[in-house]
């Protein structure tokens, strides 16, 4: 039986480039795959894209009404991997979807995103996923003090923001996100030391 499994971290991990390298390994090898990204994603438009400048068009875009099962139950023949980024955006009904292909259909869906938002609370696809995956895997990603970073954290102008819309994809506005281990979210972000 198939596995789904579910790849998360702070931001600048490598997720992306992960799933880059593993979606061409697939193909490299003649084996047929799908990638898709929810629609919010708006960062590349129909295309994946890294930090450091690769990129790969989606074979689909989920949005947030879209039945995923349905969508690919007659386009997995043959299919050997389902790779999903920026998983976290993915609703709860999507992540069901997700988890019945791995399961009725019989194949592997591997999903990339973050954990938590910038306010350490889980995103819904996150949640979702860390409740049925059969497979959990933390990349590392380093805060800029060296220590391993958990938390994503939210800067405009070089402040630390706690609180403002849960989603805003970079690239969008001024804003950038950092990964932050907890003493510096601590002392960063909530100002406590």
């Amino acid at each position: 039986m198939a596995k789904l499994i579910f790849n998360y971290s702070a931001m600048n991990s490598g997720k992306t480039m992960d799933l880059l390298r593993t979606a061409y390994n697939y193909e490299e090898n003649g084996l047929k795959v799908i990638v898709m990204k929810p629609s919010i994603d708006t960062k590349g438009g129909d295309s994946i894209v890294t930090r450091v400048g690769l990129d790969r068009k989606v074979d689909f875009l989920i949005d947030n009404d879209c039945d995923v099962y349905d969508l690919l139950s007659d386009k997995v023949l043959g299919v050997k991997c389902i790779f999903v980024d920026e998983a976290q955006f993915l609703t709860v009904e999507h992540v069901n979807q997700l988890f019945k292909i791995s399961k009725l259909l019989d194949v592997p869906v591997i999903c990339y995103g973050l954990r938590t938002n910038f306010k350490s609370e889980l995103f819904s696809g996150s949640m979702r996923l860390l409740a049925l995956a059969d497979e959990l895997n933390e990349f590392k990603s380093l805060c800029s003090c060296g220590n391993m970073a958990r938390f994503n954290a939210r800067r405009l102008d070089g402040k630390y923001l706690s609180d403002g819309d849960d989603i805003l994809i970079d690239g969008s506005s001024e804003i950038e996100y950092v990964p932050l281990c907890g003493e510096c979210y601590f002392e960063k972000v909530l100002g406590e030391k």
